[in-house]
């Protein structure tokens, strides 16, 4: 898959997730449409983390090829 692919996939499975997510909260689902949306959810999580894990590796190559392996955990809050 292009990493193009990669990039579409995640934006719109977050995307898609957030929905549900809206939708269960809101509580007007049923029991057998939110049981439904959480299995859905469920893989829309899979295909999200596949897809950060693959965007980790590829900042790991590129640190490797320049030499500096040195990396330094990211803190938001600044």
């Amino acid at each position: 898959m292009s990493d193009d692919q990669h990039e579409i996939d995640f934006e719109k499975s977050l995307h898609t997730l957030e929905t549900l997510v809206e939708k269960m909260e809101a509580g007007d689902l049923t029991l057998e449409q939110s049981l439904k949306a959480f299995e859905e959810g469920i893989g829309l999580t899979k295909t999200c983390q596949a897809a950060l894990k693959h965007a980790e590796q590829r900042v790991q190559i590129l640190v490797e090829k320049n030499g500096d392996q040195s990396l330094e955990p990211f803190d938001a809050t600044e």
